[in-house]
């Protein structure tokens, strides 16, 4: 019987994280934490040089869905993103933060192209059932971390403003990380 409980603890800690789901009338936001392996096995497969994989395994990325439910367009802008964590904010890293890190390390474009294309887009507007996503990169953070992000609605961004909150965030781990953490 001891001998099947780590066995246990590794299986359960293989699973796929879920994602946290927030919904309004208006709006589905869908959040999931990925692991260093799946950032990197996808980032591998597409030929991204081992110092850029390196640099990418270190960070947090979170799976961005977002799909507009109303009869307006709604504006999504990742300024008016707020990440924190007991009381102190979290920085966002920027696209254009990444895009100057690639350039002085001569990162070939066609994998700062592919790497650009992956992340969530700064801001948009999405119209009546749209539905777009991507990565959004913060520094790796032990534990719970909140989100609060405001969305404006309307042809002229004059509608109303929807607010979302969640402190349900966290950055994944490795399923190997996950397990020998779990068995402490």
């Amino acid at each position: 019987m001891i001998s099947i409980l780590p066995t246990f603890v590794v299986v359960s800690a293989l699973q796929a994280t879920q994602p946290i789901i927030i919904k309004t009338p208006e709006l589905e936001l869908r959040l999931l934490p990925r692991s260093p392996d799946q950032i990197i096995s996808f980032y591998e497969a597409r030929g991204f040089p081992e110092e850029m994989r390196d640099i990418l395994r270190k960070q947090c990325f979170i799976t961005v869905g977002m799909s507009n439910h109303s009869n307006k367009k709604l504006w999504h802008d990742l300024d008016s993103w707020e990440f924190h964590q007991d009381g102190k904010p979290i920085k966002r890293y920027h696209r254009n933060e990444w895009k100057e890190r690639w350039r002085k390390m001569d990162i070939p474009m066609s994998k700062q192209s592919t790497f650009r294309w992956t992340l969530l887009p700064e801001a948009l507007d999405y119209l009546p059932g749209e539905h777009e996503g991507g990565n959004v990169i913060l520094p790796f953070t032990d534990g719970y971390f909140s989100l609060k992000a405001t969305f404006k609605t309307g042809d002229d961004k004059q509608g109303k403003t929807i607010t979302i909150m969640t402190d349900k965030l966290y950055c994944a781990e490795d399923a190997a990380e996950s397990a020998s953490e779990d068995a402490k």
